[in-house]
């Protein structure tokens, strides 16, 4: 902006003015002070050097904090032309309550004390909005040392610090997070003891009732018992669900990874589903064959997932219908498939299944019962072996689920824990 330009715009024609903090200033017009003076013998270098950065508000403030030039950038960035700005007092850029407290005046004061000022906060542009904003205010003299304005650079941060924000933010969410999963898993551990102690009593005298240890019963209190039985055991199942989904999000679960035949697994698990296939009506079938079905994971916990799919099938399968668990070696992998001729899985719940809580069927009238944790645990526990868990499925036709373990290699690893991640 040249001189010529900045004595148009002079807030006064030395007379006495206000000034923003109350006091009496002599204001000399800003074409005739040393300042427009020093701006002329800038020369045309300096004038295309600052006129056409519009990246940085930078302009000139004579010695009371009257704006003397303005840039491009500064009308880029406060939304002010030159016209409407030069020759007004920089407090304008200032919200009220920092103006209130005298601070764009305490600002000069240091710049002039120590010869520049810097600092990052909230300014306010023509239209009302804020942004922020790093300030630089830098003492300007002339030859002989005495304060003739100061030159002023704003950069618009706004941006950065949004991000900065939402950076502090995610922080503060994953710490709490973390300090919810800490907190979960201890009182899931808490509860699971303070809740097995009297379920576990619940079983033991319930069986020896059954027994008839306490007298003889009834037909009609033996169908009670039973019923009691039941329930103690599926409160148990609950439990246990909980405080696994709780060790497995926090990677408290280890794996003894040894290798074993997946057609053991099968002969051992299928009984421990026969009794709730028979009051079903359902036929469990096993399919044998000669393949080598070796597996490299942690046996318990195989036939974990294995007794969690063989439970589901049931469930889901009606009277008269068919269960078949197989297993057989592909490349690299040992494989267990459970095929059920059961209600089938809509294509678009095929994923959400294996998500905590997610229940197909599940209503306030359901008979479906369940916490809607066990594929969602069965399918990290086969993850954190190496392996995975998938299904296809027919509506109205029935389910396959493919439980997908790693093989060994000739030369077989010894045991070793493994702690779980989960991703």
């Amino acid at each position: 902006m040249s001189a010529d330009k900045a004595e148009s715009h002079s807030p006064g024609n030395g007379r006495i003015k206000d000034t923003p903090n109350g006091g009496k200033t002599p204001i000399t017009p800003i074409g005739k002070s040393r300042l427009a003076e020093a701006i002329r013998h800038g020369g045309s270098i300096y004038q295309m050097m600052v006129e056409t950065v519009r990246d940085y508000a930078i302009f000139l403030l004579d010695p009371a904090g009257y704006i003397a030039t303005w840039n491009a950038g500064a009308e880029r960035l406060k939304g002010y032309s030159a016209d409407e700005i030069i020759g007004q007092h920089f407090s304008v850029f200032y919200p009220k309550e920092a103006k209130d407290i005298g601070h764009p005046q305490r600002e000069q004061e240091i710049a002039t004390a120590e010869g520049r000022f810097e600092e990052e906060g909230w300014r306010i542009r023509k239209d009302g909005s804020a942004f922020w904003a790093n300030v630089v205010i830098t003492a300007v003299h002339d030859e002989s040392g005495e304060l003739i304005g100061f030159a002023k650079v704003t950069r618009d941060l706004t941006e950065r610090r949004n991000a900065e924000m939402r950076a502090i933010a995610d922080a503060r969410r994953l710490a709490q997070a973390e300090s919810a999963n800490v907190a979960k898993s201890e009182f899931l551990t808490a509860m699971s003891h303070e809740l097995r102690t009297p379920l576990n009593a619940i079983g033991g005298y319930t069986e020896l009732l059954s027994l008839g240890l306490g007298g003889p019963i009834t037909n009609e209190q033996t169908d009670y018992l039973e019923r009691i039985r039941r329930s103690q055991q599926h409160l148990m199942r609950i439990i246990s669900d909980l405080l696994n989904f709780s060790r497995i999000e926090t990677g408290q679960l280890t794996y003894e990874i040894t290798q074993f035949s997946l057609r053991d697994v099968i002969r051992a698990v299928v009984p421990l589903s026969e009794q709730q296939a028979r009051a079903k009506g359902v036929t469990l079938i096993i399919e044998e064959d000669d393949q080598d079905c070796i597996a490299l994971a942690d046996r318990p916990k195989v036939d974990q997932v294995l007794l969690n799919l063989l439970s589901n099938a049931v469930k889901f399968t009606s009277a008269g219908g068919k269960v078949r668990v197989s297993c057989k070696a592909d490349e690299g992998v040992a494989l267990i498939t459970v095929s059920d001729t059961g209600v089938g899985i809509p294509t678009d719940k095929l994923k959400s299944i294996f998500e905590p809580f997610v229940q197909l069927g599940r209503s306030l009238s359901s008979a479906h019962e369940g916490t809607g944790l066990g594929l969602a645990i069965s399918r990290d526990l086969a993850r954190a072996m190496k392996g995975d868990l998938t299904v296809t499925s027919v509506v109205g036709e029935g389910s396959t689920f493919t439980i997908r373990l790693p093989r060994p290699l000739e030369s077989s690893p010894r045991a070793h824990p493994k702690r779980s991640k989960r991703k």
